[in-house]
């Protein structure tokens, strides 16, 4: 079993940047790939980036290429998610999981079998 711990959420302006955390206990960090996921306020979570196992394939959701880098440190079992140039459509709250498949283009939120339990992130305009 995999437990995934989330931090760094908080209140930024818009413009701004933030990075998030999580760190993951239970299994070795490296033997699956892991994704960051966002709940904006009355809508359903999406999927926002996506890196593999060893660290050199990435994915982002169109609204945050260019802004956002997901990148990872398995010697730490920690992944993270610097956010930059932040808009108010940015809040939410963020979700980290983790896949066992470390297929491409897994973006899906069936696909992943691990979750944190979220930490909030709120851009003001």
């Amino acid at each position: 079993q995999v437990q995934l711990v989330e931090s760094g959420g908080g209140l930024v302006q818009a413009g701004g940047s933030q990075r998030l955390s999580c760190t993951a206990s239970g299994r070795t960090g490296s033997a699956y790939a892991m994704g960051w996921f966002r709940q904006q306020p009355g809508k359903e979570r999406e999927f926002v980036a996506r890196i593999s196992s060893g660290g050199t394939v990435r994915y982002y959701a169109d609204s945050v290429k260019g802004r956002f880098t997901i990148s990872r440190d398995n010697a730490k079992n920690t992944v993270y998610l610097q956010m930059s140039s932040l808009r108010p459509e940015d809040t939410g709250v963020y979700y980290c999981a983790g896949d066992n498949f470390n297929s491409a283009n897994r973006l899906l939120e069936s696909q992943y079998d691990y979750w944190g339990q979220g930490t909030q992130v709120t851009v003001s305009s």
